[in-house]
Formats: structure tokens, C-alpha cells, sequence
């Protein structure tokens, strides 16, 4: 049996982040080293691992995070090898280099405590959606781990002068210095997202990327506050 199984068991560790297959993500936890991973994700450990649900950080976004119930999050540390996962969704692990991404609050599955972080809203759309839309921003050098449902697509927004149409509810991530706009489109309302009547779409222009699920499960998606 354990030969059948070989296939699957861990393999040695060569970065701080990695994926174990495409569902699972896999850390390597360090004094000092502390991690802010989405609450419930945790699915093994190795080691001596803590962890500790809406920390004082955590709290501080809560009252503009995405879903407006709380922080969904949790502050790990100690020493070992950590496994996370979201419901067999695919996992992306992005190594930041100095450099910023602005994530759907719902992708969200780990980042490195020491990066810059909070909850930002969605220029360009207040107008289209009430008071607007909300998304978590990650920004300076360490490790972020984003899930998707299914194989995502990177989109880069800088090859031509045209703009770049996303259905929200398959949204994932994109660059923050992209400029955002909003559209509502009758005559699109039945090529973009699962729901009637008037389409909303995002427009993205600029140098960038943008980063888009082959998914319009809309049930946690980006979400209008009020």
C-alpha cells in the first residue's frame, strides 16, 4: 500500500510557498516567519504550529472587509510544514517583488504577515454600484497564495490601447495601478454572467495583469457594501 502511495506523499521543500498537486498549498513556517491564512483553511500540519483567529490585525480591516461579517482569517506561527486548502479550488502561489496585487477578499487563501495589506475600494465604481465594490490589496516583498475555481486565466492589460472586459464574478485579482471603470451593457446580458437582465462588466486599462477564473459562482464573489 505504501508503494501505491508514494505518488503522493510530500516532497521536500525549496521555497517558502509551494503547491502540493494544484488544490493544495504547502508552507513552510519559521520562527518570525508568522502567516495570515483564510480561517478554516487549515487541512494538516507538521510541527509545532499555532494559530490564532481574527487576531488584533485582522480586526482592524474587519469593518470594510468584502463580506462585512468579520476578518476571515487567521494568524499561524511556530515552526513546521503547513498545508492549506479551500474546497478542492485550484491554489496560485505569487512570490511579490516590491510590488502590489489587489485580490477579490473571496481568493484570498495565505500571505506572509509582513506584507502591507488592507481592504481598498474598487475606484471607477461607485456610480454603476451603489457604494462601490471592495477588494483586499497585498503589497511589498514575500509570498501570496490566491485560489481559483478551476485554471485561471492571466490577462495582460498592456499589450494594446483596448480594453479589457471581466465579468466580476469570475474576477480573481488584478494590478492596482490598472485604471478600473464600470460598464452595463443590455445587449451583453446574455454573453457575460448568469443572472438576467442588464450585464455589469469591469473594465480594466493600462499596464498590468489581470487575473480571471474559469468560474461565475457568485455566491461569495465580490459583493456591494451596504
Amino acid at each position: 500500500m505504501n508503494q501505491q502511495l508514494a505518488g503522493f506523499a510530500a516532497t521536500p521543500l525549496v521555497a517558502r510557498m509551494e503547491n502540493h498537486g494544484r488544490s493544495m498549498l504547502k508552507v513552510a513556517m519559521a520562527t518570525g516567519q508568522d502567516l495570515f491564512a483564510r480561517t478554516g483553511s487549515i487541512v494538516s500540519y507538521e510541527g509545532f504550529i499555532q494559530y490564532e483567529p481574527n487576531p488584533p490585525a485582522a480586526r482592524q480591516a474587519a469593518e470594510q472587509w468584502v463580506t462585512g461579517e468579520g476578518a476571515p482569517v487567521m494568524k499561524c506561527t511556530g515552526d513546521g510544514l503547513l498545508y492549506l486548502a479551500d474546497y478542492g479550488a485550484d491554489v496560485v502561489v505569487i512570490n511579490l517583488n516590491n510590488e502590489s496585487l489587489s485580490i477579490n477578499g473571496s481568493n484570498v487563501l495565505a500571505f506572509d504577515a509582513h506584507l502591507q495589506w488592507g481592504v481598498e475600494k474598487v475606484k471607477g465604481l461607485a456610480k454603476l454600484a451603489g457604494q462601490g465594490l471592495w477588494n483586499v490589496e497585498v503589497a511589498g516583498t514575500g509570498w501570496v497564495a490566491l485560489t481559483s475555481r478551476g485554471t485561471p486565466i492571466v490577462v495582460d492589460c498592456g499589450r494594446g490601447d483596448d480594453e479589457t472586459y471581466v465579468d466580476p464574478d469570475a474576477l480573481v485579482a488584478w494590478s492596482p495601478n490598472l485604471k478600473v471603470k464600470g460598464k452595463r451593457s443590455f445587449k451583453a446580458s446574455s454573453l457575460m454572467g448568469r443572472g438576467s437582465g442588464e450585464a455589469f462588466q469591469m473594465a480594466f486599462s493600462g499596464q498590468g495583469i489581470v487575473v480571471v477564473q474559469p468560474s461565475e459562482d457568485s455566491t461569495d464573489r465580490l459583493r456591494v457594501r451596504g
